[in-house]
């Protein structure tokens, strides 16, 4: 916020690997992995609304019902995620 009021035309972003380890906080050890795995497409996906289709899939699966925190820790930071769809996949790694 502080960044965006500063500089109200910037490009803001969530970290994609700190948005998955806040996922994680509510996931058990034992299914880290799995859940690590399931939610692959949606930052792998080539845009927004295929990123979307992706984690109503994850939401819907046994891990999603699961872990309903963990979904919401992707809706809410939606809109700071969705700006990493927009580089080429070159440059997301």
């Amino acid at each position: 916020e502080a960044i965006e009021a500063t500089w109200p035309d910037s490009l803001v972003q969530t970290c994609v690997v700190h948005l998955i380890r806040a996922a994680m906080r509510f996931v058990s050890y034992g299914d880290r992995k799995a859940v690590a795995a399931a939610l692959k497409p949606v930052y792998t996906a080539a845009n927004a609304e295929a990123a979307l289709d992706a984690l109503g899939a994850f939401e819907a699966s046994e891990l999603g019902r699961r872990y309903p925190h963990a979904v919401a820790t992707w809706t809410g930071a939606w809109e700071r995620f969705t700006p990493f769809l927009a580089f080429p996949p070159e440059l997301r790694r």
